[in-house]
């Protein structure tokens, strides 16, 4: 990276943050909030994931989309990364802050190349406009992240470890906590979510193929020594009430249809107890804040090269409803292409997907039966990871 394009990248930056002030002057204590990380580093040519020419700073944007209008509030340079599950984001239970993963770096030795990263980030989301609050080193990969309901404890799966950092939580200053080995470093702790009462968590392990559960008592966290078994490569994870946990399998990448899973949180043991299948890599899985329905961005296909047999010109968002321990499709819509994350507002009446090719967020409202696009929002980075301050 010449020492010019180094300048270019920083008044980027600059711009990115001064531009943001005009749109946080809007922000209102009401407003239902977005928070989007954003891979500046990353563009798809062909079916393969490369680095851009010119690269653009990576960047965290802070959006409203109440009643399901997308609007830009503001954004700051952070690292981000569109390795790992898009739950590279999460939000403190109050909303004061928003922590963000960055899995990749450019290569320091090759700027044509990206190589394993450990940033955290922790972003203040109160501030006009949102800024860095602190920087901490998580573990190689730092990938999918997520905070307990209390608000007390976070934990990061590092993929290019095979380890989960713990951070305590308090005052919105972030303490580590240890670190825990599940498998080597091809084994890819990719997520991990806390059950409802914080008690247990679940890591998924997309490198082996498991599902650990870990028990929590505080600050101490330690693998439980029991894995599940769901699909082939568990990547995404998401739990939002006390019944039931939704793992989305990313399969081969072979252009098999892939799957989803529920996990019985109720049951004693915890197990798997439905799987069906959803199409081509199930990139992102989330439960919405009623715990009714499930919502899933499909890649089917727009990853691949166009001249693959399994290449189709759009992804898609799809809807399960959850019965019991029963999934039921009720709704698709076509998306765009290599999308990533999806995310409910807190009424369960409308979502908003991330697409990577058109750099795009795209809301939708639904009635229970059908899926209706409502607005969307072009960013300058392509969006890879998003949350919501979850119920």
């Amino acid at each position: 990276m010449t020492a010019a394009f180094r300048i270019c990248v920083r008044h980027a930056a600059s711009a990115l943050v001064a531009t943001s002030l005009v749109g946080l002057a809007n922000f209102t204590a009401h407003a239902e909030i977005v928070v989007s990380a954003n891979d500046g580093k990353m563009v798809l040519e062909n079916g393969s994931a490369v680095v851009r020419k010119q690269p653009l700073p990576d960047t965290v944007s802070v959006i409203d989309f109440t009643d399901g209008a997308l609007k830009l509030l503001g954004e700051v340079a952070a690292p981000a990364s569109v390795v790992g599950p898009p739950p590279s984001v999460a939000i403190a239970p109050d909303g004061a802050f928003a922590l963000v993963t960055g899995a990749m770096k450019l290569d320091p030795a090759d700027a044509s190349k990206t190589v394993p990263d450990d940033k955290l980030s922790v972003i203040d989301l109160k501030s006009s406009p949102p800024k860095v609050l602190a920087t901490h080193q998580a573990g190689a990969g730092a990938a999918g992240v997520s905070i307990n309901r209390a608000g007390t404890l976070a934990l990061v799966a590092n993929r290019s470890e095979g380890t989960v950092s713990v951070f305590a939580i308090s005052a919105n200053a972030l303490t580590p906590a240890g670190k825990i080995q599940l498998g080597d470093a091809k084994s890819g702790p990719s997520h991990a979510v806390f059950s409802h009462d914080g008690a247990t968590a679940l890591v998924t392990r997309d490198g082996d193929s498991k599902i650990s559960l870990l028990s929590v008592d505080g600050t101490k966290v330690e693998y439980a020594k029991r894995d599940l078994s769901a699909g082939v490569r568990p990547y995404d994870i998401d739990l939002t009430g006390s019944a039931a946990a939704v793992v989305g399998n990313v399969g081969a990448g072979s252009g098999d249809n892939d799957t989803i899973s529920l996990i019985d949180m109720t049951a004693k043991p915890i197990r798997v107890v439905t799987t069906v299948s959803v199409g081509q890599t199930p990139e992102a899985v989330k439960m919405s804040p009623d715990g009714s329905h499930v919502a899933v961005t499909v890649m089917n296909g727009s990853n691949k090269p166009s001249a693959s047999p399994f290449f189709n010109d759009f992804g898609l968002l799809k809807v399960y409803k959850i019965s019991g321990t029963d999934l039921a499709p009720v709704a698709e819509a076509r998306i765009g292409h290599w999308c990533q994350g999806v995310v409910w507002s807190k009424d369960s009446r409308y979502l908003v997907a991330q697409c990577m090719v058109e750099n795009e967020l795209i809301a939708f409202s639904f009635d229970g039966k059908a899926l209706t696009r409502t607005s969307t929002l072009k960013l300058q980075a392509s969006p890879a990871g998003i949350r919501t301050a979850e119920p």
